[in-house]
């Protein structure tokens, strides 16, 4: 028994939800997404979005909490939004950006230049005495964790120090330096 699955979500008001062969449509005023499904019945009723699985074998058991939380999150991206801010830990990280292309002088001896893609709008706040922070805004979730992913990944926190590209609000596992 799926405790998620069972859940029905309910549809904020502007919001539309269209279902047409196994595909799931979410219309609102931040955009436009859709979602492929496949071994779950979703029916919308009285304001709700409802998902059930055909039997309780362990396939639909799987795909039953999964799409009930896809469609979650895309109801509440296209109505809300979703953002995720990265901070800039180190002396002499900067990062700016000039429309969808962000720089980050990352300690490298070059600059990375990254294309985000048009979906997730980037912002840089920068301020003297306090790190960079990136900001990322989309109605998609998955795109938007995966392009923070990425920028995180040009350098990950290290633990003795804790330099890196973090999320706002991580809490890094530190480690003590050597002992002489």
């Amino acid at each position: 028994m799926s405790r998620i699955g069972n859940n029905p979500i309910a549809i904020p008001a502007g919001i539309t939800v269209d279902i047409n062969d196994n595909i799931v449509t979410v219309k609102g005023k931040l955009g436009e997404l859709t979602q492929e499904f496949s071994d779950v019945a979703i029916k919308v009723e009285d304001g709700n979005v409802f998902v059930e699985r055909p039997s309780d074998s362990k396939v639909h058991k799987a795909k039953h909490g999964l799409y009930r939380s896809l469609i979650n999150n895309m109801i509440k991206g296209v109505s809300t939004g979703w953002t995720k801010q990265l901070e800039l830990v180190g002396v002499g990280y900067r990062a700016s950006n000039q429309g969808q292309k962000l720089d980050l002088a990352l300690g490298f001896s070059h600059n990375i230049v990254l294309d985000i893609a048009p979906e997730v709008q980037v912002e840089t706040i920068s301020e003297k005495g306090k790190n960079p922070i990136v900001k990322l805004t989309s109605s998609d979730k998955q795109l938007v964790g995966q392009v923070a992913a990425k920028i995180r990944g040009f350098r990950p926190p290290e633990p003795y120090k804790g330099k890196g590209v973090k999320f706002v609000g991580e809490v890094l596992r530190r480690k003590a330096g050597k002992s002489a």
